[in-house]
């Protein structure tokens, strides 16, 4: 088996029009399709849904379902906010601010840009809870391949004692070549 690639993400939403609507206007995502049952195809359970699908950019779909008769979306009360996150690739640091003072523009809170070392990135929420990021790429190849060449281990040391390994320490702590 090869995987091709994402198919698409799926998530939740409270109100589907709301939804497509914000993704379309705020990040220019463009709306797809939808599919709306009265019965769960895979279960044959009897309960509506609608499931809207839009174009993230470069072959990637995001899709939320609107399920009417379940209770209420929430979070996962042990997981903190900032960890459950879709983020977005953006070509440029310029972008990534341009696109702060559009999303602001609507009205909407936004934390950032947060260096990251290899890309700094935006925050964000949507009308469903969930948090968005925006992401721009900094690092040069060599950057990239340096923390590549670690991964392995510092995976390894985590594993053994849970705390941050410091291999790919010099990520926050110099500013990189953009």
């Amino acid at each position: 088996m090869q995987v091709q690639g994402v198919h698409h993400v799926a998530y939740r939403c409270r109100d589907a029009k709301e939804t497509v609507t914000f993704y379309r206007d705020v990040l220019n995502m463009e709306y797809q399709l939808a599919f709306a049952e009265n019965e769960v195809p895979s279960t044959k359970e009897p309960d509506p849904y609608m499931h809207v699908f839009l174009d993230a950019g470069g072959g990637n779909v995001l899709a939320f379902f609107e399920l009417p008769n379940s209770p209420e979306m929430g979070r996962d009360p042990n997981t903190p906010e900032w960890v459950q996150h879709i983020a977005f690739k953006l070509g440029t640091h310029e972008e990534l601010l341009a696109a702060k003072a559009h999303i602001e523009g609507k009205g909407i809170d936004v934390l950032g840009p947060i260096d990251h070392g290899l890309f700094d990135s935006i925050y964000f929420f949507d009308p469903n809870g969930h948090r968005l990021e925006l992401a721009a790429d900094k690092g040069t190849d060599a950057d990239r391949a340096r923390a590549r060449a670690v991964a392995d281990e510092m995976l390894e040391e985590w594993s053994r004692t849970k705390r941050a390994p410091r291999q790919a320490s010099w990520l926050h702590e110099q500013e990189l070549k953009r």
